[in-house]
Parts: structure tokens; sequence; C-alpha cells
């Protein structure tokens, strides 16, 4: 395996946010857009005039754009016409870190999801499902809406909002319902749509000695940073590994495709050691959906490391590291990766596209 792997710039995550009527997704993301901490979000409203922001004057205007005055945008669209306003937001110029849609709340999300997927813009990169469920009203919300079953067994995560509205028996036994119907999705719990932002996406890495924010690479201590942070709005774990040692390829796609439920996000660098001596590779996962991202090591000739994050809810810990240990290259000369060990991994790269004018190539 060489250097001839294609590089490839880790793309924009759009995370679809979907619910029902009154479960809470608007409050939801007027939290996100608050707690930003630097990132710059894209939103994109299907339910046009919800977003309980003063700057968000486009109530009802399709296709309209505002400045949330946070660094975030705003645009109010026609779900039809979805393409063109992802490569509107996934501009250079526009210098976002992650969009988030807020569906309809009568929308189909699996339609929004499929179209990400489908999509032939090469900035995009599937940021998952996020499914917002009312706690109090969750039976009544099943029975008129039967397809609700349905849009939980779609989801990468799941959000039981208004937990403080039922007590702690009732929001067990809806947390463990919903738990159920979602498959291998993670289900969190949140009182005013409150969840982490770590959960959906990364926060933007802070210029040193200064107040503003740059674009770039997160160092792991970024990628980690949400282990030394209490969150008393949304219970989850999240899991550090760290290997000097390099990753088999096989073994590391075994594990990844057989990841457990429960396990919403993985993120960081994998080194495939001799399989690929002259690339690292970022890895992206949400849900079910992965993808690698290969990129030459830095050149300034210091220790190649793995370095790996894993968040979801309920997940065991130990096991997930046990797991990553065993995928770890040994010293026997029959462990040695094979000529082959890399097709796995590609088969998870994008395909190269090409250059846009836009970016300068």
């Amino acid at each position: 395996m060489s250097s001839s792997v294609p590089q490839q710039i880790p793309a924009i995550p759009v995370v679809v946010l979907s619910g029902f009527l009154g479960s809470g997704k608007t409050t939801l993301l007027n939290h996100l857009l608050r707690s930003a901490r630097g990132t710059r979000i894209g939103v994109m409203v299907n339910d046009f005039g919800s977003i309980e922001i003063d700057a968000m004057t486009v109530a009802g205007q399709v296709g309209s754009t505002v400045s949330l005055g946070n660094g975030c945008l705003c645009c109010a669209v026609d779900t039809s016409e979805l393409d063109t306003y992802l490569e509107t937001l996934t501009r250079p110029s526009a210098r976002l870190d992650v969009i988030v849609i807020e569906a309809s709340g009568l929308a189909e999300p699996q339609e929004l999801v499929r179209m990400i997927l489908a999509s032939d813009n090469d900035r995009v990169v599937y940021g998952g499902l996020v499914q917002v469920v009312d706690a109090a009203e969750f039976d009544a919300t099943r029975a008129r809406h039967p397809e609700t079953d349905r849009h939980l067994a779609l989801a990468d995560l799941v959000v039981v909002n208004k937990a403080d509205r039922v007590d702690a028996d009732e929001l067990r036994r809806v947390h463990g319902a919903v738990a159920a119907l979602a498959e291998r999705a993670a289900v969190v719990d949140a009182a005013y749509g409150r969840v982490d932002p770590e959960l959906l996406f990364d926060r933007a890495a802070r210029r040193e000695g200064g107040d503003d924010w740059i674009e770039g690479q997160l160092s792991f201590d970024d990628l980690r940073e949400d282990e030394h942070h209490d969150h008393p709005h949304a219970a989850y774990d999240t899991v550090s590994f760290t290997a000097d040692v390099p990753m088999h390829p096989r073994r590391l796609l075994d594990f990844l495709d057989s990841r457990p439920e429960g396990l919403y996000r993985i993120k960081g660098f994998v080194d495939f050691g001799a399989a690929d001596p002259a690339n690292r590779y970022t890895v992206h996962a949400v849900g079910r959906f992965l993808r690698f991202y290969p990129e030459l090591w830095p050149a300034d000739g210091g220790q190649r490391l793995t370095q790996l994050v894993l968040i979801g809810s309920g997940i065991d810990a130990d096991g997930l590291g046990k797991a990553l240990d065993a995928c770890r290259v040994t010293d026997s000369p029959e462990d040695a990766p094979g000529e082959h060990s890399m097709w796995g991994v590609l088969r998870y790269v994008p395909e190269p596209a090409e250059p846009s004018p836009e970016d300068g190539s």
C-alpha cells in the first residue's frame, strides 16, 4: 500500500433533526445554537418560522438566509430544493462546521436521509438522524402516528425529551420502550432539549492566545475534551482509546461492522502501519454510517498513534476497550497485514470528486 490513496478533506456533517409536532425539536435546536461555543452551524428549517431567535425573521420566506449573529446561518427551505441550499451552505466562504436540518413535524425523515446520502455534493457527509420524542405524550403520539415506530427504527440517536414532565418510573418505561423500537440507536433523556452538543458535532478549535476560532483538524485533546465535563442534561458515555502500535485493518473493520447498540459516534485517527505507511486515516462513524478519510502523516516526525473517541448511551466501556485492544497488530509474523488487507477500509473512502473552481483548484 502506498501514498497513492487519494487525499480527502473531511466533509461537513449534515444532521437531520426530526420529531412530531410538539416533541421539542425546535427547543433542542435553539439550545444547540446557544451552546455552539464557537462552532459555526448552518441551519436549514423546513418548519418555517419556528426558530425562536430575534434575527430569524424569514418566517415563510423560502430561500432567505440570515445570520444569527454568533457565526451561524439559517435558511428557510423547501425540501425539494435541499441540494441547492446544501450547495450554498457548504461553500468555503460560509466556513460552516456542521449543518442541521430541522424537518417539518410531518416530514418523512427517511426521505431527507436518503437525499443526503445520495447527494453529489462532496463537501457533505451524513451526520446522523436525531429523533426527538415527547416523554409525556409518547403513547398518544404512537396512537396518532403509527409511523413513529418506523421513524425510531431509522434513528441514530433518540432524545426522550420533556423528561421533567413525567415521574422516574414512567420515564424508565418510556425510555425502555423507545430503546426497544430504536434498535441500535443511542437513547438519551433530556429536559428542554438540553443535550450536550458534543453528542452531535465537534467543537471548533480555539486559536492559541485569542478568542477567535479557527477551522482545521481537531487535536485528540479536543476530541476527548467531553470526558472532562459534567453533562447534567444527557446521560451518555465516552470511551477514549489510544494505541502506539498499528491497528489491523481487517480486525478493526470487523469491530466497526459489529459495533453494539447505543454506540452513536466514533471519531479520531487510525494508524494502519505497514498496510499504508504514508497515510493516517480520520474515521467518522455515526449510527450505522462509516467513512474513512486518508491524509498524509504530519511531516514533523512525531509519534504515530491511533486515537479514537467513542460516544454512546448504555455502552460497555470495558468491553469496547478490550475489543479495540484486540485490533492491534501483534509481533507475530503471521499477524502482519496482507497485501489486500486495506480493501475493506477503502470501501469506506469517498471517491475523489472533480475540484471546484470555488476551492481555488
